[in-house]
């Protein structure tokens, strides 16, 4: 993928994020794609990732998730983003969160995300999430 349809690729999956609608992010990966966050426990298929997508919406309903950056690497591309909400959804603490992390993207033959590893400071993301720790 060239660098011009990589970051119109990131600028829309961006755009889906912030589309609240879990589906379309969905839609960006491969049939039997997976979304696995700080090395927990995959996501696998559009209705697995539908689900971790919807989770984060559901906790942040004001989420915004930016592209900050995209970046081709030898296995794919590198997807930095900042991720901002207040937790109000169900049970949420009501603190805002603003936080930054990457996926790791190995893209499949039909051009869609056949994996994606995401990464993010979750000692970070716990401490403005509860407003305790360092």
């Amino acid at each position: 993928m060239g660098m011009y349809a990589l970051e119109e690729f990131g600028a829309r999956y961006a755009a889906a994020w912030r589309s609240h609608d879990a589906a379309s992010v969905a839609a960006f990966f491969a049939e039997n794609g997976s979304l696995t966050i700080n090395g927990g426990t995959p996501s696998v298929g559009r209705a697995g990732v539908t689900t971790a997508a919807q989770g984060f919406m559901t906790a942040f309903p004001d989420m915004v998730v930016t592209m900050d950056s995209v970046v081709p690497v030898t296995t794919g591309a590198r997807f930095h983003w900042t991720l901002t909400g207040t937790n109000t959804g169900p049970g949420g603490t009501g603190r805002a969160v603003r936080i930054s992390g990457y996926e790791e993207w190995t893209f499949g033959g039909d051009g869609l995300i056949a994996r994606s590893l995401g990464h993010f400071d979750d000692a970070e993301y716990q401490r403005q999430l509860t407003g305790t720790g360092s």
